[in-house]
């Protein structure tokens, strides 16, 4: 007498010998006659130019995983907006807070500048920025000159 357990595996056994069969059966009646063209990387109609190796912009990627990650989250509404009536307050507080949690992120996103396409580009803090050049020059006297524009601070140690 077979277990629940035995079952189960005669069941993942007879699927796997169901799709090697087929795809035995594939291989065995296909015909076989490739050519220059077909052998080619498909580019969706136009000619491969250029290495098969490039670099793509990270902001395909970025793009797409923020994609995935609200369209899963949104997934998730569907069953939470089925059953929120019939468990009660605490459905539709977990559910409003979730919906705040998701816009936070949303807003954070574009504040970061992940949603936009072309990012704005970054300011990096000079040295000759963050000094008050005219407190400098009120503070030294008349004959000492004036510290150039890339000196650094006493304290600071490399």
């Amino acid at each position: 007498m077979l277990t629940e357990f035995g079952k189960a595996f005669i069941f993942i056994i007879l699927g796997l010998v169901f799709v090697a069969l087929g795809l035995l059966v594939a291989k065995l009646i296909r015909p076989n006659n490739p050519t220059a063209e077909k052998l080619l990387p498909y580019e969706c109609g136009e000619d491969p130019i250029g290495p098969q190796w490039m670099k793509f912009n990270v902001r395909f990627y970025v793009v797409a995983l923020i994609f995935i990650l609200f369209d899963v989250e949104l997934v998730l509404l569907f069953p939470w907006a089925i059953v929120f009536q019939k468990i009660g307050m605490f459905a539709y507080v977990a559910g409003a807070l979730f919906i705040v949690i998701l816009f936070l992120a949303d807003f954070y996103l574009w504040a970061k500048g992940d949603l936009e396409w072309v990012r704005p580009e970054q300011r990096i803090p000079r040295w000759e920025n963050l000094v008050d050049h005219a407190a400098l020059r009120r503070k030294t006297d008349a004959n000492a000159p004036l510290p150039s524009a890339d000196a650094r601070p006493a304290t600071q140690t490399d």
